[in-house]
């Protein structure tokens, strides 16, 4: 990428437009986000392209193999951004009737911020999202909703039980609810997704262990199918929440969302679906299968957005420390 940017590398975060040696012109976004676009001329198709935690990696530190990248981030997402940028420099050659655009977002491990603002900024007629597929042509993912659930006690010293109500201890039965409606997600299921899932992230609880704790959180994360919607796991939530409040009159709990990435579908049959299938066929020598991605991408928001999306990214997990 740095040669693919020449000089300007070192000097990309000071200015906020400039042009590299292979005809890019970058623009860097108020948040999280430089856009790298081929200018041609008329329409345009965005490529969109995560950092990646250390945790679990024996060697983080980027190596360089013969000609093969290893670290951090080289599967995901440097091989994606990378792609992209060659794509972008072949069409910046061949005097394509529109442009092509590069947009090298963050935050799509939470919030998806950097893509949030180029959809508020860019407008083109179709997406592709280089996400990891071990060369599959991904066209739908999985969504989810961030959800907490808070139970609340009474505070007491561990010698008065009669004044305590131990949260923790009432929040059990929710727990248990929550396992038996995972069950029970696993009979529905999508032809490329599989099943939908929930599970409980992190609790929360106490503050010494002489005292009865007032209050016990549970933050929870529900996968969602296509179809599936916050509204839904909401209504989802507060029904398990109600029975078990008929199963102890004295439970006393309540539930948020926190967070709401909806899931991602396109038709197989789309025109762009077999335009990118076309493409990669006659790079690799075989059609790549339809499939689908267990994980949440920016597909969903660059959808919504109106742009048509799907992702396609070449290499194997293996290839990589993640």
């Amino acid at each position: 990428m740095r040669r693919l940017l020449g000089s300007v590398a070192d000097d990309a975060f000071l200015e906020p437009s400039f042009r590299c040696e292979f005809g890019f012109n970058i623009h860097l976004g108020r948040r999280f986000y430089a856009k790298f676009d081929c200018v041609i001329r008329d329409g345009a198709t965005v490529t969109i392209g995560d950092t990646v935690t250390r945790e679990g990696m024996a060697d983080p530190r980027p190596r360089i193999e013969g000609d093969r990248l290893f670290g951090r981030g080289a599967y995901d997402m440097k091989a994606g951004v990378a792609a992209a940028l060659l794509a972008c420099r072949e069409a910046a050659g061949r005097g394509l009737a529109g442009d092509v655009i590069v947009a090298a977002v963050a935050d799509e491990e939470h919030a998806s911020l950097g893509v949030e603002e180029v959809l508020g900024t860019v407008t083109a007629d179709a997406a592709i999202v280089t996400e990891p597929t071990e060369l599959e042509l991904a066209v739908a993912h999985k969504g989810f909703v961030w959800s907490e659930i808070t139970v609340t006690g009474r505070a007491a010293h561990g010698s008065r039980p009669h004044l305590g109500t131990d949260a923790i201890v009432k929040t059990g039965p929710v727990l248990t609810a929550l396992g038996e409606f995972d069950i029970a997600l696993g009979r529905r299921t999508h032809p490329l997704l599989g099943r939908g899932s929930v599970h409980a992230s992190l609790i929360q609880g106490g503050e010494e262990l002489s005292s009865y704790p007032a209050r016990c959180s549970v933050s929870l994360e529900r996968r969602t199918l296509p179809g599936e919607t916050g509204g839904d796991v909401e209504r989802e939530l507060a029904t398990l929440l109600d029975r078990c409040r008929t199963s102890d009159h004295e439970l006393q709990v309540e539930h948020r969302t926190l967070l709401v990435h909806d899931p991602f579908e396109i038709d197989p049959a789309a025109e762009l679906v077999d335009a990118v299938r076309a493409a990669a066929t006659r790079v690799t020598g075989a059609a790549p299968t339809i499939s689908g991605a267990s994980y949440w991408a920016d597909a969903a928001f660059v959808a919504a957005g109106r742009h048509p999306g799907r992702s396609l990214r070449a290499g194997r997990r293996s290839r990589s420390c993640r």
